[in-house]
């Protein structure tokens, strides 16, 4: 079943933009992205439901990702982090996931 919008007061509804890793394992294949709705994101890559890159390589697990203020902003952090050396994107996500574990139930709305 696909994740559904929390209940929130009227007025603190505002759009919000994340960019977002996904591996296949510890240190395996890395997909990074960008989006304004991240459960449902993640959710359709987890289920498989996007062809492509993340479904030919089983890239299911959220392992990092982080929030900004509007789209240009996300997509100038994306493609910076797409630019980066194999090296410190690891490094970027061990600095907040050390283990690896799969953030979805964090992000996840019952």
């Amino acid at each position: 079943m696909s994740p559904r919008i929390a209940d929130q007061p009227i007025g603190a509804l505002r759009q919000r933009f994340f960019v977002y890793m996904m591996a296949s394992k510890k240190d395996g294949v890395l997909y990074i992205g960008v989006t304004s709705g991240l459960p449902r994101r993640v959710w359709q890559h987890r289920e498989a439901l996007i062809d492509g890159f993340t479904k030919q390589y089983f890239v299911r697990k959220l392992v990092y990702y982080e929030e900004h203020e509007n789209a240009a902003a996300a997509i100038a952090r994306e493609k910076q982090l797409k630019g980066w050396r194999r090296a410190w994107k690891i490094a970027l996500i061990e600095k907040q996931n050390p283990q690896w574990n799969d953030l979805w139930n964090d992000i996840a709305i019952p």
